[in-house]
């Protein structure tokens, strides 16, 4: 499997060396061919037609703002109009909710406060407190779900690395229009969403990267990446 990391990767970055080290055990440990790349935001547009047909699958990478944040935006769309298993945590969450609220709801000025903090439309906004580095419940709501089939449990354990997450004023409208919300934290707030009628397309608010060893590989990162081989 050919896997596209879209993000700007940083040796100093916990998330993203997590990410390297969870996406590796979990190849080894289901038997996945894996053939991962970091994609520099930057370098997206110039590459844009061998992204999308050289890869089998995009993990939307934590550590954001992106460095060329149109250009994650497209590649997101791509891969939710084309059926490309994708998976985004974090930075990713909160870029594939603008990109829904933009080219779905048609909010063409949805923005997200960490890039426009003034912005009239905040469709990611800072979160009510800081979740970094915390470890928080969250509940699975329903079982007609891919992320419920996956994880086998309505209880998950995720760690957080951000400030922002989705706008509770926009949560029912996304939901409604098919991404839904599919895992809430204990004020019924979005940490997971699942786009309908996609094979995989999955935007976590914490980060499952880091929550995956070599014994046990996180479920979502396993299915995720299980997914992109049937794309081979």
């Amino acid at each position: 499997m050919k896997l596209a990391i879209i993000g700007d990767f940083r040796p100093d970055n916990l998330t993203h060396t997590g990410t390297d080290l969870a996406l590796q055990q979990a190849a080894q440990k289901a038997g996945i061919p894996l053939d991962p790349e970091w994609i520099p935001t930057d370098k997206i547009n110039e590459r844009f037609d061998g992204i999308v047909t050289d890869y089998d699958g995009f993990l939307i990478a934590p550590g954001s703002p992106y460095a060329d944040m149109k250009a994650v935006l497209r590649i997101i769309r791509y891969a939710r109009e084309n059926s490309k298993p994708t998976l985004g945590t974090c930075g990713g969450f909160q870029h594939m909710v603008i990109e829904f609220a933009r080219n779905v709801l048609r909010i063409a000025d949805a923005e997200h406060a960490e890039h426009d903090p003034y912005a009239s439309r905040l469709v990611i906004n800072p979160l009510s407190c800081n979740l970094k580095g915390d470890p928080l419940e969250i509940t699975i709501t329903e079982e007609d779900t891919l992320v419920f089939r996956v994880c086998g449990t309505h209880r998950l354990t995720g760690r957080y690395y951000c400030n922002f997450g989705l706008n509770t004023d926009y949560q029912q409208q996304i939901d409604d229009t098919g991404f839904r919300v599919v895992g809430i934290d204990a004020t019924k707030e979005a940490r997971i969403l699942e786009l309908e009628g996609h094979p995989f397309y999955v935007a976590t608010l914490f980060i499952p990267q880091m929550n995956s060893t070599a014994d046990r590989p996180h479920p979502l990162i396993t299915a995720f990446l299980r997914a992109g081989n049937q794309r081979r």
